[in-house]
């Protein structure tokens, strides 16, 4: 039995990243022999197992190859036999197909060190089309690494390329799409990950709502970028800029990803224009969200920003009457983080612009500002009314004159 560090753990040491995780394989043993060992097998589709005591994952050495369609069509082999340049060779990218031995050496079959110093994202064999997720995959490393100055090889983009005209993403399960597209959206630089997946035609297949938003132009007065999709990528960036440890990073680009969608439904005759592209995007927003599966409460604020984010902006022009109905949309009574998501999704989009990238966006202080005014009227004397209509205008009368002196 011999054992290796293999994957992300010695590329991101060799890049000078944190480690996180280890990851092993083992060659030349059995699954007989890793359990006679105190190891405890976890998986079905093939042996890992878990060290007795560091509790990391170790896979017996295994060679895949394609025997159906699909994302599990695979017949996987793990006899010992196996060599460790086999199961490195199965791998996706080269960079993900280095090994490390117990005495520091490295074992680099597929020319992963030399694709490090050439910062590129290169596959490693053509055994690479066999799993569609792997466009995924390398548009999210392509994000992950961006800032790093990596980028996907030409001969890898073409394969991808092949792959999405071959239908294969059509075999993918939305469940397997969605949990990709949350890693992605964490990193510092989603956008990369979306024009990786439009550059190679995953883009129009997987999100044909979002690929439908380039070329359609906007009102340069307000958009000097012109073109949706650009702005659309704009403020995708925007978002790890404006949240905090707090917020669910992924969520809020999710959601500003898919807040202009009604702007592909706009005639030409009208165009630049989009009026009423606000409640024409809802629909495409729901869509969306139940084809990838999205949590409930990613649908509900991608709706709500979709529907109302034009009003966020204007906010501050609104009658008080206005501002009350919106903070009643957003349901703040009842969840009030929900203004601050709704709030950050709205100033990711007003400076996802050109040259609006710093700008200030004071209707996020003043729209939180109403909040808090509304929801510290009191309550007091209103259970005196009895009746629930009653009760009801006397609230709705003490929160708008709290709303009418607002700065």
């Amino acid at each position: 039995m011999k054992t290796y560090l293999v994957g992300g753990a010695v590329r991101d040491n060799l890049l000078g990243l944190p480690v996180n995780e280890q990851d092993w394989v083992v060659v030349q043993s059995s699954p007989a022999e890793m359990i006679a060992a105190g190891y405890r097998q976890v998986g079905a589709d093939f042996p890992v197992y878990i060290h007795p005591k560091s509790g990391e994952e170790y896979a017996l050495a295994r060679t895949e190859r394609k025997s159906g369609s699909g994302y599990h069509g695979f017949k996987v082999d793990f006899n010992p036999e196996v060599t460790l340049e086999q199961d490195l060779q199965r791998r996706d990218l080269s960079i993900n197909s280095i090994a490390q031995d117990s005495g520091g050496n490295l074992i680099d079959p597929w020319g992963g060190l030399e694709d490090i110093k050439a910062k590129v994202l290169r596959h490693v064999s053509p055994a690479f089309t066999e799993d569609p997720l792997r466009i995924l995959r390398v548009a999210r490393f392509a994000a992950r690494f961006s800032p790093l100055g990596f980028k996907v090889a030409p001969e890898t983009m073409q394969l991808m390329q092949q792959m999405v005209s071959a239908g294969e993403l059509e075999t993918l399960p939305p469940e397997r799409i969605f949990v990709e597209i949350r890693k992605a959206f964490a990193l510092a630089k989603p956008s990369i990950f979306i024009q990786v997946l439009r550059d190679c035609g995953a883009l129009a297949v997987l999100l044909p709502e979002v690929e439908a938003l380039f070329g359609v132009p906007q009102p340069a007065k307000y958009h000097p970028e012109i073109d949706t999709g650009v702005h659309t990528l704009m403020s995708l960036d925007r978002v790890p800029e404006l949240v905090t440890a707090a917020d669910d990073q992924a969520m809020m680009v999710f959601v500003v990803l898919l807040h202009d969608l009604g702007k592909a439904l706009t005639k030409a005759e009208y165009l630049p224009s989009h009026h009423g592209h606000e409640a024409k995007g809802v629909p495409l927003v729901r869509a969306v969200c139940q084809r990838l599966k999205a949590p409930k409460s990613w649908q509900q604020l991608a709706e709500l920003v979709c529907h109302w984010h034009l009003q966020c902006h204007r906010v501050q022009e609104m009658t008080p009457k206005k501002v009350l109905a919106l903070l009643e949309r957003l349901d703040v009574f009842r969840q009030p983080q929900r203004l601050r998501e709704f709030t950050l999704a709205c100033k990711a989009d007003s400076q996802g612009r050109t040259g609006f990238e710093n700008a200030a966006y004071p209707q996020a202080d003043y729209l939180q500002a109403a909040s808090s005014k509304v929801r510290a009227v009191s309550t007091e004397g209103l259970s005196e009314l009895g009746d629930g209509k009653a009760i009801a205008a006397e609230l709705y009368r003490r929160r708008l004159q709290a709303l009418t002196h607002l700065d």
